[in-house]
């Protein structure tokens, strides 16, 4: 057996009830914080209008597949590049922190698509999502992602393509053989570039969105009997090989069936790049001991990792002078100011990224790159903020950030950050209905009345 083909057969295999609920409960979970994304992007990210009008333009319109907030049709794939072009537009999804993977947004939206196709309930279309995590984790774990990152490549684009093909794939009922074949597919579709950050471009967005409809495309074309590359994963020319230059090819199956890398997944409390995370809540503790006011603060250090100075701290020109929101959402000096300025960062945050008042903290923000901070990667995508104010220096340390999976959100804070997103969209009785379906997701008997209305689904 190749490692193409255990993981295959481990996808293919997984049953919910051989789950420990803790599993369960925590996919549940996870699929709640993706489905508030999407209903929030469906009315408010600015990429959405032009996406619909492509989908349109391209035919994709033209089925019984559902998005979230949408009362339109569309075809299946339709349906599943939206849903996780949607899920990922307001960067406020899932997060692992060593495979630097985002896995909601491109698994969640196929499994649900490949769902409403096959009629299936809602315990098939769960254990599917954890397959689905499951594969783009492991690959990404064994890249490892900071030298696949190295080399421009965005994994949750990359891998997310893969989990999406397992989700779809234990949705239809793939046996492994088939399974094999739909991974072998979806590496000729396994695509994503770091390039998004020249200028603020929605591709960031788009690539995860298209892996959620590659990995759909690859399950249904496997499922029809197309067959896909072999050894897709460990071959000469398969993903590993190909991605990164020094892969550990072990590392997908280590420990497989008995550590879930799904559990390992942390929740944002903030729409942003989860590099700054740890310093807007080293911000907002800082700000709230100390009574901190904007006009007194005299300089900010933002202590990060070499990773996270890709994203949040350099060149630090841009990062200091964000134009759009993707540009916010990756620059740690807008994240801190905004939260030393106001005590909060959350989405209708971005409306003040031209505020005369922020634009100024956010010159005196500088990132760099933190020995005991580096120390900590790539267990902890950790931070440490010192600020200058009154003629003194505070300093604020971070090593887990909150939403973490040692620092989980609780349930009460995951549906305050639903309500938060849906409710503005939906209503407050829409969107409380539509959550309590998602509670019960593994006790429908369909899956497909949940994206329809909650009416319906409740």
């Amino acid at each position: 057996m190749t490692i193409t083909q255990d993981l295959s057969a481990f996808a293919a295999g997984l049953r919910l009830e051989a789950l420990p609920p803790e599993v369960v409960a925590r996919t549940r979970a996870l699929v709640l914080d993706l489905v508030g994304n999407i209903v929030r992007a469906r009315r408010d990210a600015e990429s959405t209008p032009a996406l619909l009008a492509a989908v349109k333009a391209l035919g994709l319109d033209h089925g019984s597949s559902r998005v979230f907030a949408d009362n339109a049709t569309y075809s299946p794939a339709g349906a599943a590049l939206i849903n996780a072009t949607l899920g990922h537009s307001l960067d406020f999804d899932d997060t692992h922190a060593v495979a630097v993977v985002h896995p909601g947004a491109p698994v969640i939206p196929a499994a649900l698509a490949a769902g409403e196709m096959a009629g299936a309930s809602g315990a098939e279309v769960l254990a599917a999502i954890v397959a689905g995590y499951e594969v783009a984790l492991r690959l990404a774990l064994a890249l490892p992602a900071g030298a696949h990152y190295d080399r421009g490549y965005h994994p949750s684009a990359t891998c997310g393509a893969f989990g999406a093909a397992a989700a779809a794939g234990r949705v239809f009922g793939l046996d492994a053989g088939r399974m094999a074949s739909a991974l072998g597919i979806a590496l000729s579709q396994c695509a994503g570039s770091l390039q998004f950050l020249a200028n603020g471009a929605w591709t960031k967005r788009f690539q995860v969105g298209w892996a959620g409809m590659a990995g759909l495309t690859a399950a249904t074309l496997a499922r029809e009997g197309f067959k896909g590359a072999a050894d897709a994963i460990e071959g000469k020319h398969g993903f590993l090989r190909a991605y990164a230059p020094d892969p550990q090819p072990d590392r997908v199956l280590q420990d497989i069936g008995s550590v879930w890398e799904l559990m390992n997944t942390g929740v944002k409390p903030y729409p942003s790049c989860r590099w700054g995370h740890a310093g807007i809540d080293a911000a907002l503790a800082l700000r709230a001991e100390h009574g901190l006011k904007a006009e007194e603060i005299e300089g900010v250090t933002l202590g990060i990792s070499r990773a996270g100075m890709l994203l949040v701290g350099e060149p630090a020109g841009r990062k200091a002078n964000p134009q759009n929101i993707v540009d916010g959402q990756f620059s740690g000096p807008f994240v801190i100011a905004a939260a030393l300025s106001t005590g909060q960062m959350g989405w209708d945050s971005y409306a003040m990224l031209q505020d005369p008042g922020i634009k100024g903290l956010m010159q005196r923000v500088r990132c760099e790159n933190d020995p005991e901070i580096e120390a900590e990667f790539p267990a902890n995508m950790s931070g440490k903020l010192t600020v200058r104010a009154r003629g003194e220096t505070f300093v604020q340390k971070v090593i887990v950030p909150k939403g973490e999976p040692e620092n989980f959100l609780t349930e009460h804070e995951l549906r305050s950050k639903f309500s938060g997103l849906a409710d503005a969209v939906l209503g407050a009785d829409a969107a409380g209905q539509l959550a309590d379906a998602i509670g019960r997701l593994d006790r429908l008997n369909d899956v497909s009345p949940l994206l329809r209305s909650p009416q319906e689904a409740a």
